[in-house]
């Protein structure tokens, strides 16, 4: 391991940092001790093993017949794919008929390997925002090296080129949305005074073609302490504008207005999420409202008339009622009917409801006689995940048409098409599988939480009697009402099932699969107990007898890098390895870093005494002290995240290995807020998070090294 250049091991106060050097992403100092450790953990895990997986997950990931996901526009069926010899990617487009074949014919509108070539950029794709209708050109969003900011440039999509004289925008954290084919607004943090203190667009500005971006007026605006702003248009209205004031992370304001500005503010609750389409309204709630003489609990869906609505009218129907362990996970329309993505005890539901006027009520349970009708997507998987979408990427051109996805941790994702009549799903493709997965079975267990609360989990492994010693990995988030859901394993199928280990996610609290209440049991000052309850499921398979603590491999990233850093300093006992991923760990002064401003409504405000009496419990960073048996610790971020500041990891394995501990560290130069901007970069981080697991727990011993490491 490299010697520290700072070994300084303490923090005295929670503001004597001796390692603020490391936030300066690209610092000279912090830049060679990165190189410094990068080599030294590359030298300790980039074997011949390394090496062989890398190539494994870069096949899985460059597969010619992996699932190719479309969006339609015009007509014509979208994609963006990246493969083996196109690491960066094509944007391209077909039709509908040769898309249903087993080898389409694809139009390519741009290679992003020949552009970054040619213009000597390390461009990503990051996402198109096109013309509506029979719009000749889009404005495409490009990241240097993969991070959140982009630049904007307009693409002629008949000529196949970018348009010398269009649209365009210097790099910064922008969304935009066309008002007609000559006029953006624009929602973007480029500019002085533009920006949040979270970094994010404080203004929407109207933006003529052949006009200075810099000159556009301003026609919204919110306080820098704010989260961020934005606008949409609703062309099925006439191209009525909604503007958004995102107040903090779960609080907003909606306006409606027209190009020059807002009109009428939503009297709706700022915690809740409104969204509606053809002149119906559908209100999600976060916390109770009592609206018309009745009072709906938190995450009850309301509907009613929009126009009714705006004029004072509160005549609800309330159609979703939640359960303790019954929840919404999102809705949207489509062709004028309301989809609900619910968890009914972690098993994957589907409504659609049908809005009608008339009188009566309709719960969203079953068919309806009431003024929305309902309909259930039958033969969901128990344990697994289903996905329903609009296959239209404009709402205004919706015929009705649903992809639905199908997929569970063994076998792999199927892409059907389906409508908003529930017609029985036509397979399109078929995802391959990657892995052996002969003699896997999927089970779902509880732990027993510190507080009693039951944590539920999925396990995927070897079928049969337990042996007591399997090779765990062990992964969670835990935040942001964000449900962790048991995807296809693709990469640890192959890293680790296919070799004979088990897989465990565990369903703690902090994220949404049991709606606000079990989010709110993991925010803020609870934030421990979602710490606690991953701790909890890996005591209870340690208690089942399938496995031992020191087998237990532990994964996370984010927010779950929180949660690793935490198992690190607050559970150590419980783990055998653990793989920290462009997490956040310095809760003293993680909302001075980059989009950091945005989450206090997860975490709280450090800047606060009552609010940093609770954080200092979860700050891994400041709760790291000499003199404990840690489990050993792989750090890894990227140099370009711009929302997890790349020094939180920097710092953390500074200090670990200052005060003794053989902490390694990772830094790939691009990325983002993820694992690379191509597949060979993930594949490498994803090897080399596997390497050091599998080594660090026993269950590999050191294989010879590369020649040239």
């Amino acid at each position: 391991m490299p010697a520290n250049p700072d070994p300084r091991p303490t923090l005295a106060t929670p503001d004597d940092d001796p390692y603020l050097w490391l936030e300066e992403v690209e610092g000279p100092r912090a830049l060679a001790w990165v190189a410094a450790q990068n080599a030294a953990t590359l030298a300790r895990l980039a074997d011949a093993r390394f090496e062989a997986d890398r190539a494994a997950v870069k096949a899985i990931l460059d597969r010619p017949d992996k699932l190719p996901f479309v969006s339609r526009r015009g007509g014509l069926l979208y994609n963006f794919w990246q493969d083996a010899a196109h690491p960066r990617g094509l944007w391209r487009r077909t039709t509908e008929a040769s898309f249903r074949t087993e080898a389409p014919d694809w139009e390519i509108l741009l290679d992003l390997d020949a552009l970054a070539a040619a213009e000597g950029e390390d461009w990503v794709f990051k996402g198109v925002r096109a013309q509506p209708g029979a719009g000749e050109t889009a404005l495409l969003s490009l990241s240097r090296g993969g991070g959140d900011a982009t630049v904007l440039r307009e693409f002629h999509l008949a000529r196949r080129e970018f348009l010398a004289d269009g649209f365009r925008l210097p790099e910064a954290k922008s969304d935009v949305a066309w008002l007609d084919a000559d006029t953006l607004l624009l929602a973007s943090a480029w500019g002085e005074g533009m920006a949040t203190a979270s970094g994010y667009a404080r203004t929407v500005r109207r933006w003529a073609r052949g006009t200075d971006p810099a000159a556009a007026p301003v026609i919204f605006a919110c306080p820098p302490e704010h989260m961020a702003v934005g606008a949409s248009v609703d062309r099925e209205a006439g191209g009525q504008v909604t503007f958004i004031d995102l107040r903090s992370f779960y609080e907003r304001r909606l306006h409606l207005g027209d190009g020059s500005g807002p009109r009428q503010a939503l009297d709706l609750p700022a915690d809740a999420e409104p969204s509606w389409q053809r002149g119906w309204l559908a209100v999600r709630l976060r916390t109770p409202w009592t609206i018309g003489g009745a009072t709906h609990p938190a995450d009850a869906v309301l509907g009613l008339r929009l126009d009714a609505f705006l004029a004072g009218g509160r005549d609800v129907v309330r159609l979703f009622t939640p359960a303790p362990r019954r929840a919404l996970q999102y809705m949207h329309w489509c062709d004028g009917r309301l989809i609900l993505a619910v968890l009914d005890e972690l098993r994957p539901a589907y409504q659609v409801l049908t809005p009608r006027d008339g009188q009566g009520e309709s719960q969203g349970e079953g068919e309806g006689e009431g003024p929305w009708a309902a309909a259930a997507l039958p033969g969901l998987p128990e344990i697994g995940t289903a996905s329903l979408w609009p296959l239209d990427a404009a709402r205004e051109e919706s015929d009705g048409t649903l992809m639905l996805m199908v997929q569970d941790p063994v076998t792999p994702p199927s892409l059907q098409r389906t409508d908003t009549d529930l017609a029985a799903p036509v397979l399109l493709k078929r995802a391959p599988a990657v892995f052996d997965a002969a003699g896997l079975v999927v089970t779902r267990h509880e732990a027993v939480s510190s507080d009693g609360e039951r944590i539920p989990y999925v396990q995927t492994g070897p079928a049969g009697p337990p042996d007591g010693d399997a090779p765990g990995h062990l992964t969670g988030y835990g935040g942001f009402r964000v449900a962790s859901m048991p995807y296809y394993q693709s990469i640890q199928g192959k890293l680790w099932l296919e070799r004979g280990g088990t897989t465990v996610l565990a369903h703690i609290r902090g994220g949404g699969e049991f709606g606000t209440a079990w989010h709110e049991a993991g925010r803020r000052e609870r934030k421990y107990l979602s710490h606690d309850d991953f701790a909890a499921v890996a005591a209870d398979l340690v208690r089942r007898g399938v496995t031992r603590p020191g087998r237990i491999a532990a994964e996370g990233g984010s927010n779950g890098g929180l949660l690793i850093a935490n198992m690190l300093v607050r559970y150590p006992e419980r783990f055998g390895a653990l793989f920290c991923t462009i997490p956040l760990i310095d809760m003293r002064r993680y909302s001075k870093l980059l989009a950091g401003a945005s989450w206090i409504a997860e975490y709280g405000d450090p800047d606060a005494p009552e609010d940093w009496e609770f954080l200092q419990r979860v700050s891994a960073y400041h709760r790291a002290e000499a003199g404990r048996r840690y489990p050993p610790i792989l750090l890894a971020t990227t140099r370009r995240d711009d929302r997890v500041h790349p020094g939180h990891a920097r710092k953390m394995a500074a200090k670990l290995q200052a005060l003794g501990y053989p902490a390694l560290f990772h830094e790939p130069a691009a990325g983002g807020h993820g694992y690379g901007k191509d597949n060979d970069e993930v594949a490498r981080f994803a090897a080399l998070g596997s390497a050091f697991l599998r080594r660090a727990i026993g269950w590999e011993a050191a294989g010879p090294a590369r020649p040239e490491a």
